[in-house]
């Protein structure tokens, strides 16, 4: 802890923290001190460049910049007498004259005119500067303006790029009056390599970087909010803190806030995608369908057809309809002939309530949400071992960590604030080892990246965990103390040398070794994984690995270290803990134990199934197949993200009745009998747990349209014509309610949330934030003791021949996030990227004489597409990449159904396919 100090300011005499600035302790004092190029947001560090922030220290001849200068014992300072506020008031106004007037300026209420206002600044004595030496306005990306006439050099918008965001984009050109932040080699910004984050924007103190969509037609910011709201981004599982900008009911900006997993940070799709709530594609009233005739599995319906298939109805017909035909099912047809997909994009409060009316009034445990085509198999297999399905670290605990693992997941598209922390790890020290066969920018800053053969996890891990038993690296008193079933990993590894195993996955076997004495050697290390690692028929056996190897060295329980699957949605982790899986009660109860089932059927006065309920994939199955006749789906959409999608669709045709709960007529809403318009993330309140375990509150920024209601609602009055007795009568009551059967939910209150902003579970007492790092005193299972499980060697479904010789593997883009139904209609995020494509690599391109200006065909044993090609020699060659995102070449026409056998998760990342010019 750092050491205490005491000094005087203005002859008040204060204390402080040898590592504070004196500008920090000021401030804290509540002495207005100005400042510019210094940002006091974390991740910002002081660098005195433009001396605004002058003050005097007795004894010393020159004025000090505060924003830099630590105080000391006895130390006396001034910050308000005339030398101080005269050298202050020169600087601003040499600063002023390199401005455009104010009424010309590009944000007339930005920190540069309020600190002017402040300091009672209005016109300055110094001439102009030169504008032709001035560079060009330069509006080349979609979302922001460049405007360096407002620049004054500061350098917050280069420390935003390389130190919070480390993107590394923006650096200083020329010399003295002549130099301006650049992007890349003095690019455009549309044409730089910047990724949209807008943290250079957030930064800017002047309106030299402003977001596109507040200027008029001279640049002039014209859009100012009426309220500032706090709330969550509601895309990925990271679980940014935003503030909202309202004007009018509208969101016109987002800007990030100081949450736990975000520190002021957001990237393109969290400060830009926030528009998609307004799209006139918005379901706006409750339609039903005109003639179940026209239920056909190859049908497509365009927004201008909608009233062809729909006809409007009120809410007390539509809710009545859907009802009334459930109940005809549950009476007419053997158990289990309904079932129910949640959402991961909704809140803790409709993932609960949700499948609580699938259970209760369903009677049935067939309800499921989308980590089932995400990290099923990684919750699988924690729960089997460790006993809990959480991360036992946040991301941000890669700061302590000696060592980070990041395998099959790409941290800078699909969780962009979290890379932010890796890459600040690894530039104070960390060594950072990439396993996927797929490089990525990520790779610029690891010491290995080991590019292994698609699907070949399990003999590159289990030949790293060979080295480290043979070579005596394990923790053998935290084995022998906090694990069983060791010696049958002992004895079965031995199959697996390093020697035999680079024939499988492609890596030199004296590589393999020296990762794996790297990972086992470091006193901290720490293992992040994706999808990469969980959509295979092994996921489950890859999640076991890197268990393995987290457990045999000891690197779990401590600060720096720990397992964490990187959750791809916003609240898949608190949905899962929820309850919304077939196969648990909320808080992962299993349904199967007796003691679980007597519980829960006191607890909500219903009898309940007492047999685990079927997953996503074999839902689908058993629609097929006309065991289940009816589902309902709560902002999911199985027709875009269900692998084999032909075949998905045509059970979803087959359907006796289907109702479909959303923000847009999806491609699951082209089967509908019954669409009901639903709130979207903005316009509802509630919590949501991220990836990190933290348990968030998202506010309403926005009104919903008019007509629309909200989801918890719209359950609950289901719920009620099905004969269930509810009376919620807000998200808060549901959250009470969750309370008293979760654990998990213990210390975290409704109220703590609205005043800390975050809790993390598990929390001991209500005067705590949480445990970030968990399982330092052992494991939640019956012996205290995590399971080491050995794995086999199995390979992937689908097999290459001569006819189908590429992998097509499928994942995310930056830009969009899961089937698109949201950022493809946010219009920013949709200008960056608009086109399906499918990468490959360049050596691939001209072995099949492609022609890179022309379609081409790709194909495998399921199904065929057209679509553009794009080089990416990130790729090894014999691979391609496939987003999923784009409904024009769903990618899920390719891919392969077959189930993991435990995780119940669909082969997505490994599919036999061939490419042919069209």
């Amino acid at each position: 802890m750092p050491d205490l100090v005491k000094f005087f300011i203005n002859g008040k005499a204060v204390t402080a923290s040898e590592d504070e600035s004196i500008w920090e302790v000021s401030k804290r004092e509540g002495n207005s001190i100005p400042h510019l190029c210094h940002s006091n947001k974390l991740g910002y560090e002081a660098d005195g460049n433009c001396r605004s922030c002058v003050v005097e220290i007795k004894g010393e001849r020159t004025l000090a910049a505060s924003c830099i200068r630590k105080p000391s014992n006895g130390m006396e300072v001034i910050t308000n007498n005339d030398k101080v506020e005269k050298s202050q008031k020169l600087v601003l106004e040499l600063l002023l004259s390199d401005q455009p007037e104010k009424e010309k300026s590009h944000n007339q209420k930005s920190h540069f005119w309020e600190i002017l206002q402040t300091n009672q600044i209005s016109k300055t004595r110094f001439p102009k500067k030169d504008s032709k030496i001035v560079p060009s306005l330069d509006n080349s990306h979609p979302a922001m303006t460049v405007a360096l006439d407002a620049c004054i050099q500061c350098g917050l918008c280069i420390r935003a790029c390389r130190d919070v965001q480390v993107n590394d984009v923006l650096g200083m050109s020329g010399r003295g009056t002549n130099s301006y932040p650049v992007f890349d080699f003095d690019d455009l910004m549309g044409s730089s390599s910047c990724v949209g984050c807008g943290e250079c924007v957030q930064a800017c103190p002047t309106g030299a970087l402003m977001e596109t969509a507040l200027l008029d037609d001279n640049n002039v910011q014209t859009v100012f909010p009426d309220k500032h709201i706090k709330s969550l981004c509601p895309f990925c599982g990271v679980g940014c803190q935003t503030n909202v900008s309202v004007k009018d009911n509208s969101i016109v900006a987002v800007n990030g806030d100081n949450g736990p997993a975000n520190e002021n940070r957001l990237c393109v799709k969290g400060r830009f995608g926030f528009d998609y709530i307004n799209s006139p594609l918005r379901l706006t009233e409750p339609l039903i369908r005109i003639d179940k005739k026209s239920k056909v599995w190859d049908l497509t319906i365009e927004s201008k057809d909608v009233y062809k298939y729909f006809r409007k109805a009120s809410w007390e017909e539509a809710l009545g309809y859907s009802s009334k035909k459930f109940n005809s099912i549950l009476n007419n047809n053997p158990v289990n002939s309904l079932a129910g997909f949640g959402s991961a994009k909704g809140s803790n409060e409709e993932a609960y309530l949700f499948q609580k009316l699938i259970r209760t009034g369903f009677k049935t445990n067939n309800v499921d949400h989308c980590t089932r085509l995400c990290h099923a198999s990684s919750v699988a297999a924690l729960l089997q071992s460790v006993g809990s399905a959480a991360v036992t670290a946040p991301f941000t605990a890669a700061k302590d960590a000696e060592c980070i693992i990041v395998i099959g997941a790409r941290p800078e598209q699909n969780h962009p604030v979290a890379a932010s922390y890796l890459k600040q790890a690894v530039k104070n020290g960390s060594k950072l080892i990439i396993m996927d066969p797929r490089k990525q920018n990520l790779s610029r800053y690891a010491t290995h990246h080991l590019q292994f053969n698609p699907g070949q996890d399990l003999s590159l891990l289990n030949a790293m965990i060979y080295t480290i038993i043979e070579e005596g690296l394990i923790d053998e008193d935290y084995v022998k103390n906090n694990t069983e079933g060791f010696e049958l990993l002992e004895k079965e590894i031995k199959s697996f040398n390093p020697q035999i195993m680079e024939k499988i996955c492609g890596i030199n076997s004296e590589i393999i070794r020296e990762v794996a004495r790297l990972y086992a050697k470091s006193k901290t290390s720490i293992i992040f994984w994706g999808m990469g690692i969980s959509q295979h028929v092994h996921g489950t056996q890859n999640a076991f690995c890197l268990i393995n190897l987290a457990l045999i060295t000891g690197q779990v329980g401590r600060d720096g270290t720990g397992l964490h699957p990187l959750r791809g949605q916003n609240n898949v982790q608190g949905a899962s803990d929820a309850g919304l899986i077939p196969m648990s009660y909320p808080d992962y109860q299993r349904v199967d134990i007796n003691k679980n089932l007597s519980e829960m059927e006191s607890f909500w006065n219903a009898t309940l199934d007492p047999n685990e309920g079927k997953t996503v994939v074999e839902i689908i199955e058993d629609i097929y197949s006309n065991k289940i006749k009816g589902l309902y789906v709560q902002g999911e959409n199985p027709a875009m993200s269900d692998p084999d999608q032909n075949h998905a669709r045509k059970a979803l045709a087959k359907l006796e009745h289907l109702v479909v709960q959303d923000i847009f007529m999806t491609e699951t809403a082209w089967y509908a009998d019954v669409i009901l318009p639903a709130s979207a993330h903005a316009e509802k309140n509630g919590t949501y747990t991220n990836t990190n375990r933290q348990v968030q509150l998202g506010r309403a920024v926005v009104k919903t349209p008019e007509n629309v209601k909200q989801d918890w609602w719209i359950i609950q009055e289901i719920a009620k014509r099905m004969g269930l007795d509810w009376n919620y009568q807000s998200p808060k009551d549901i959250f009470n309610e969750m309370k008293l059967i979760m654990p998990s939910l213990n210390n975290i209150s409704w109220e703590r949330l609205e005043r800390d902003g975050f809790v993390t579970y598990p929390v001991e007492s209500e005067f705590e934030l949480g445990q970030d790092i968990i399982f330092n005193d052992g494991f939640p299972t019956l012996n205290k003791l995590a399971k080491i499980t050995p794995t086999k060697l199995i390979m992937p479904n689908d097999e290459l021949s001569k006819e189908f010789p590429l992998v097509l593997s499928t994942g995310r883009l930056l830009e969009h996030w899961h089937t698109g139904t949201m950022t493809r209609k946010a219009i920013i995020l949709d200008k960056l990227e608009p086109d399906p494509i499918i990468f490959m690599n360049e050596i691939d391109s001209k072995l099949y004489d492609l022609d890179l200006n022309r379609k081409v065909k790709i194909k495998t044993r399921r199904g065929e597409m057209s679509i553009n090609i794009r080089l990416d020699d990130d790729l090894l060659p014999g691979m391609i990449f496939l987003p999923f995102c784009f409904k024009e070449a769903a990618a899920n026409i390719l891919t392969n159904s077959t189930l993991d056998p435990i995780g119940k998760i669909p082969e997505l990342k490994f599919s036999a396919a061939s490419v042919h010019q069209n």
